[in-house]
C-alpha cells in the first residue's frame, strides 16, 4: 500500500511533464510570468480533449448542413446545367422552349428549388436561387434590384429568428455563394456585370464564371481572364479569394495559390456521359473536332471551381457569409433604426491596463473638478468684491452728503453768532426787528 501510494504521488508530481524537483510549481510560474504569458504544457499521458474535433464532426453529421446558392446570369449561358453538373444530381428538370417575347415576365424572377443530398452519411439541405430574365430585356436598368431585395429579405428573416424568444431551430437561408456567369465574348465586363457586382459584392460571396468556355481558345480565355480581372480591381469589387490560415501546410497553401489563380473560372457544364476516342466513359461534350470533358482541368475549371464551392471552402463561404457579410448588413441595420452599440462594452483589455486607465480617469475627473472649484470660487470673491466696492461707494457718497449738509449747518451758525456779536438781527426783516427794540425800550 505504501509503494502504490508512493508511486502515485510521483506521478502527480511529474504531471504535465514536470519531472520532481526539476521546475518550479505552476503557481510559482504563473507568479513569475506576466498576465499575458501562455504556460505550455505537453502532456505525459492521454487525457481525451484531443477528440473534441470528432464530437464537433459528430454533432455535424448529426444536424446536417445548410447551403445557399444563386446562379445569375443571362439566359442561355447553362446556369441549369452546371448546378446539376456541381452536385451530380438533377436539380434542374430538363428546361422548355421559351415563351413569345410577349408572353414573357417584364421583371427579373426568383425561383428556389431545394434539395437533400446525401453522401457518405453527411446530408446536406442545398437550396439554388435562380434569377430567369436577368439581361434579358431590352432595357435592363435597376435589373439588380429584385436581387438585392431578395438577398436582403433573406438576411431580415435570419435576424428576426435571432430575436425570437426560443432560437432552438434557427434556419439558415442565406445566400452563401452567387456563381455570376459571364458571356464568353472575348472583351471586357459589360456595363450590366459591372454594375450587378458593384451592388451585390457587400451582401454575397461573389464568384465570377465565364460560361460555355469551350467557345473560346485557351488564349482567348487568358486574355478574357486578365482584362475581367483588371476591371474587377478598378471598380474595387470584391470577389470571394479562397482564405490561408497561420501554420498551414505548403500543400494547402499550394492549393489556394493554385485555386486563385483559375479565377474566374472558365467551365464547361455537362450531366451527359460520353465516349471518348480511346474507349473511356466521361461527362462531357462530343463536337466534331473531339470531345470537351468536365471533368478534365486541361479542358476547363470545372474542377476548380467544385473544389473551391463544395470540397474544399464551403464552411468558409458560410462562415464568411454569417461573420463578415450578415454583421455588415445588421450593422448598418440597426444604425439606421437608432440602435447604436458602445463599441467599449465587449472590448477585452489587460485588466492592469484597465485599472491604469481607470485611475487617468479618476485624476482627470479630480483635475476637473479642481478647476471648477476655483473657478467657482473666483467667481464668488469676485462678485463679494463688487458688492463691498458698490458698499463702499455708497457710504462715500453718503459720508460726502453728510459731511456737505454739516458744512452748510456750521456756516449758517457762524453766521447767526456773527450776527448777535455784531447786534444785528437775525432776521433779514429790519422792520420787524426794529419795531421790538422801539417797543423794548419804551416799556423800559
Amino acid at each position: 500500500m505504501t509503494d502504490s501510494y508512493a508511486s502515485s504521488r510521483n506521478g502527480d508530481a511529474s504531471y504535465n511533464g514536470v519531472p520532481n524537483g526539476s521546475s518550479p510549481s505552476l503557481a510559482q510560474t504563473a507568479q513569475s510570468s506576466p498576465m499575458t504569458s501562455v504556460i505550455r504544457k505537453k502532456l505525459m499521458g492521454f487525457v481525451g480533449f484531443s477528440n473534441l474535433p470528432n464530437q464537433v464532426h459528430r454533432k455535424s453529421v448529426r444536424k446536417g448542413f445548410q447551403f445557399t446558392a444563386m446562379v445569375v446570369g443571362e439566359s442561355g449561358l447553362g446556369k441549369s446545367t452546371l448546378i446539376n453538373t456541381l452536385f451530380n444530381t438533377t436539380l434542374y428538370p430538363p428546361k422548355e422552349p421559351l415563351p413569345p417575347a410577349a408572353d414573357r415576365p417584364k421583371t427579373v424572377a426568383i425561383e428556389s428549388i431545394g434539395a437533400d443530398i446525401e453522401e457518405n452519411g453527411v446530408r446536406l439541405h442545398l437550396t439554388v436561387v435562380d434569377t430567369p430574365g436577368f439581361g434579358d430585356f431590352v432595357n435592363n436598368d435597376d435589373s439588380w434590384k429584385p436581387i438585392v431585395e431578395n438577398i436582403e429579405s433573406r438576411f431580415d428573416s435570419y435576424l428576426e429568428q435571432e430575436n425570437r424568444v426560443n432560437r432552438s431551430k434557427i434556419v439558415d437561408n442565406r445566400v452563401h455563394a452567387c456563381l455570376y456567369f459571364i458571356q464568353p465574348t472575348g472583351h471586357s465586363l459589360k456595363q450590366i456585370d459591372i454594375e450587378f457586382m458593384r451592388r451585390l459584392h457587400t451582401r454575397v460571396n461573389l464568384i465570377p464564371v465565364i460560361a460555355k468556355a469551350d467557345t473560346m481558345t485557351d488564349e482567348e480565355i487568358i486574355e478574357f481572364k486578365q482584362r475581367i480581372l483588371a476591371d474587377i480591381q478598378y471598380h474595387n469589387i470584391h470577389i470571394f479569394q479562397a482564405p490561408t490560415y497561420e501554420n498551414e501546410d505548403e500543400e494547402t497553401l499550394a492549393e489556394a495559390a493554385e485555386i486563385a489563380s483559375k479565377i474566374p473560372f472558365a467551365v464547361v457544364g455537362s450531366n451527359q456521359v460520353v465516349e471518348t476516342p480511346d474507349g473511356r466513359q466521361v461527362r462531357g461534350r462530343v463536337y466534331p473536332w473531339g470531345v470537351v470533358e468536365v471533368d478534365n482541368e486541361e479542358h476547363c475549371d470545372f474542377v476548380k471551381l467544385r473544389q473551391m464551392l463544395v470540397r474544399t471552402y464551403m464552411e468558409e463561404l458560410r462562415e464568411y457569409t454569417n461573420d463578415v457579410l450578415y454583421e455588415n448588413w445588421r450593422t448598418e441595420k440597426l444604425v439606421s433604426m437608432g440602435v447604436i452599440q458602445d463599441p467599449a462594452v465587449f472590448k477585452e483589455t489587460n485588466p492592469a491596463a484597465r485599472m491604469q486607465e481607470e485611475r487617468v480617469l479618476h485624476e482627470a475627473k479630480l483635475a476637473k473638478m479642481e478647476a471648477e472649484m476655483k473657478m467657482v470660487f473666483q467667481q464668488k470673491v469676485q462678485e463679494k468684491e463688487a458688492k463691498l466696492k458698490q458698499s463702499e461707494e455708497e457710504l462715500y457718497a453718503r459720508h460726502k452728503e453728510m459731511k456737505e449738509t454739516l458744512e452748510k449747518q456750521r456756516n449758517e451758525l457762524e453766521e447767526k453768532k456773527r450776527r448777535i456779536e455784531q447786534g444785528r438781527p437775525l432776521t433779514p426783516d429790519g422792520k420787524s426787528g426794529t419795531g421790538r427794540k422801539k417797543g423794548f425800550l419804551q416799556r423800559t
